[in-house]
């Protein structure tokens, strides 16, 4: 056989293995973002930039919480991670059904937000997402947040992943603050000894028509400290008696997406969101119910 041949079989066979290590590397990182953890969430405004003479930052936010980290699927090249919150006492816990993620392999298809509750569908050459996971973002009733596309690099003994997005206003914020209607958000997430950490550095700004004002910057830092899976066992029986409600509900957003149209959704339809019809009212438990609810909050 010629030599050159030979080292063209070795150099493409060496590649394979590579891609391959990598690729498990890539879900072992993802997989180390679920299970149960005591969460911090801590926010600061560090610069402002506004032209505004009156203008009022954010005060400092911090709150801590206990949090069940799901994979609800769990694919090759797709992991999907329901988020659910416990709160109250150790007598009378409540579940409160929280953020979900999906990280797909090499994804091309994209929604990116571009303020003022909307969102704008795009395309990417293989190329461009080449061995990269995109992370989607989901809100609590499983309309979109926000999604972004980069590599996890495996370095020095430190996994993470990082990437700049647009993303809608934080609960947080959304309640106090309506003088900016977009963050870009550079997230990144990073596997611990403790579990895992969420480091935010984002830009608080205002697009109205053609103008963009950038009002101030933040920084944000939530370590994910793992703890005894019992502590989540509330959570985790909530989820198997919920669970079919959620798939429904998921599957009706996965249609929508699958349009590859742009997406606008109306803040409120009869006086509430939509958040408030799917957790806290009794009357959407049936899933015969979701298609018709989600589509009032459509905008064609």
């Amino acid at each position: 056989m010629d030599i050159k041949k030979i080292f063209f079989f070795f150099f493409i066979h060496s590649l394979l293995i590579y891609s391959q290590v990598k690729l498990k590397s890539d879900r072992e990182a993802i997989m180390n973002m679920c299970g149960c953890f005591e969460i911090e969430f801590n926010f600061t405004e560090t610069f402002q930039h506004s032209k505004d003479k009156n203008y009022k930052p954010s005060k400092d936010y911090s709150s801590k919480a206990l949090e069940l980290a799901i994979p609800i699927i769990n694919e090759k090249k797709f992991i999907s991670i329901q988020h659910l919150l416990i709160v109250g006492s150790d007598d009378e816990k409540y579940i409160i059904k929280h953020w979900r993620q999906d990280w797909e392999y090499q994804n091309q298809n994209f929604y990116h937000y571009n303020s003022d509750n909307n969102w704008v569908f795009s395309n990417k050459e293989k190329k461009e997402v080449k061995n990269q996971w995109t992370q989607k973002v989901f809100q609590v009733d499983d309309s979109p947040r926000y999604q972004g596309s980069a590599t996890w690099v495996h370095v020095d003994g430190k996994s993470y992943w990082e990437n700049t997005t647009n993303a809608p206003l934080p609960r947080r914020e959304f309640t106090k603050r309506s003088d900016y209607n977009l963050m870009e958000r550079t997230n990144r997430h990073e596997i611990t000894d403790y579990g895992w950490v969420h480091i935010q550095d984002n830009k608080k700004i205002k697009i109205k028509s053609d103008n963009i004002e950038l009002l101030a910057e933040e920084k944000g830092f939530s370590p994910y400290r793992r703890v005894d899976i019992e502590k989540c066992n509330a959570a985790v029986l909530w989820w198997r008696e919920n669970e079919k409600k959620w798939s429904s509900i998921r599957n009706i957003w996965d249609d929508i997406y699958a349009s590859k149209q742009n997406l606008s959704l109306k803040k409120e339809y009869d006086g509430k969101k939509l958040y408030e019809y799917l957790l806290f009212s009794d009357e959407f438990n049936e899933t015969d119910k979701h298609l018709k609810l989600i589509n009032n909050f459509l905008i064609n």
